[in-house]
């Protein structure tokens, strides 16, 4: 079984995070049909995501992002392009986001 493990830091905060994390949901749910659930926590937040051949988590904090998925045997052999989406996509929400302003 094929996994991908992604790490990204940011510097948005939780609230901002969590907006990035649903927008990410959102995104996965339609361009991939995968079928997401989100659980807020005190200081960490997780979204568990599944479809045929596929599950995982993200992780959400006030300082990072932390992806874990595990790949079915057919979707295994493309693990890479799988890979360099989800990271692609993540990024570009990082990117779009708002820095959290200083107090």
């Amino acid at each position: 079984m094929a996994e991908i493990q992604i790490q990204r830091k940011h510097s948005l905060g939780l609230a901002q995070a969590r907006k990035v994390a649903f927008r990410w949901a959102e995104q996965v749910e339609e361009e991939f049909e995968m079928e997401c659930t989100y659980e807020e926590g005190k200081s960490i937040d997780e979204v568990c995501f599944v479809r045929s051949g596929v599950n995982g988590t993200l992780k959400v904090s006030k300082d990072h992002f932390e992806l874990h998925a595990k790949l079915g045997f057919l979707l295994g052999a493309f693990r890479d392009r799988i890979e360099s989406e989800i990271v692609k996509n993540l990024d570009t929400l990082l990117a779009q986001a708002p820095a959290r302003k200083k107090k």
